[in-house]
């Protein structure tokens, strides 16, 4: 059974294969302000390179500390990795306070599953997964936000009891209780 897992170099081959996915289906432009996105750009070149991915995974895993340095704008955020045996799956975020930006587009948990993984309910039992522990950071209920025509997630989080908000800034906005 897949399970949620803090990041791990056991993955890596897995992990540089799915971002190879990602990458064919157009993740990772300078258009993508995604977190894949984000991070396609930043370190994409050098996963490849076994020490360099442990340094992406000690630093994936620092985010979460407040006291670690991040990019302007980012918060604190814990980052899980959707795991079974050797193969990773997806990714999710637990962002651990909302800016401005993100209580308009971000949300406090953003979720991604590899294409090769999609269409099997990964997504739905990520964010089923990741709540309690969205409770255990303080968050009582997630902001999660979906494009307007992604039907499928907006499907994963109405699942997980999330509630339409309204639409800002180009996303539909759901609160989702984490209790």
């Amino acid at each position: 059974m897949p399970e949620l897992r803090p990041p791990t170099v056991r993955v890596h081959r897995s992990f540089v294969a799915a971002m190879a996915e990602f990458r064919a289906e157009g993740r990772g432009s300078s258009g993508d302000d995604s977190m894949i996105g984000a991070e396609l750009r930043r370190f994409g070149r050098d996963w490849v390179v076994p020490e360099n991915f442990a340094g992406y995974v000690d630093w994936l895993r620092s985010q979460a500390l407040a006291e670690s340095p991040r990019p302007d704008g980012w918060v604190p955020s814990t980052t899980l990795w959707w795991i079974q045996d050797d193969d990773y799956l997806g990714r999710l975020a637990i962002r651990h306070r909302l800016t401005p930006r993100l209580r308009e587009v971000g949300g406090h948990i953003g979720y991604d599953v590899r294409p090769s993984a999609r269409r099997r309910g990964h997504a739905t039992a990520m964010l089923r997964a990741a709540l309690p522990v969205a409770y255990r950071l303080g968050i009582e209920s997630a902001l999660v936000t979906c494009d307007p025509d992604n039907v499928a997630s907006r499907k994963v989080i109405e699942s997980t009891g999330g509630i339409l908000a309204d639409q800002r800034g180009g996303k539909l906005r759901f609160w989702v209780p984490t209790a």
